[in-house]
Order: C-alpha cells, then sequence, then structure tokens
C-alpha cells in the first residue's frame, strides 16, 4: 500500500487530494504526472482525527479518587 496525493487538478480528481492505493495503481497514477508519492504520516493526519482530552470535574474527581486509594495502599504498606 502506498499513499498518493494529487498534485493537479482534474475533473475527476481534486487538489491535494490524498489516497491510499496498491502499490500497482499507485506507480500508474504517479507516472502519469497528476499524482506524488508521499508518506503515510500525512495520509493519517487527514484521515484520522486528533486525540483531545477535555478535563472536566468528573474526571478530577476520579483522578482524586485514585490518587487517595493510592495513598491508602502506601500508608497500609507502611504499617
Amino acid at each position: 500500500m502506498k499513499c498518493i496525493k494529487c498534485i493537479k487538478q482534474t475533473k475527476n480528481y481534486d487538489l491535494d487530494e490524498i489516497r491510499r492505493t496498491d502499490n500497482q495503481d499507485a506507480e500508474e497514477k504517479v507516472a502519469s504526472g497528476v499524482w506524488k508519492f508521499i508518506a503515510k504520516e500525512e495520509w493519517k493526519a487527514v484521515t484520522r482525527k486528533p486525540k483531545t482530552e477535555q478535563i472536566t470535574e468528573e474526571s478530577v474527581e476520579q483522578t482524586e479518587k485514585v490518587k487517595s486509594k493510592k495513598q491508602l495502599r502506601k500508608e497500609k504498606i507502611k504499617e
């Protein structure tokens, strides 16, 4: 599998369109001069949503509970 990006707009392809195709199809499209090879990381960045963490009151409370449980365990070990 290869990742390719459209570098010339045609009626079938939009400019900067990114695709992941099999090796033979990618070779043919790049040879036509309309597409170019790109890194897989660039394809991943476009197709996948970035993971974002939203801190809510519930998550803060949960982390505090976890910390307190760990502290309790440490205290039991010390005794």
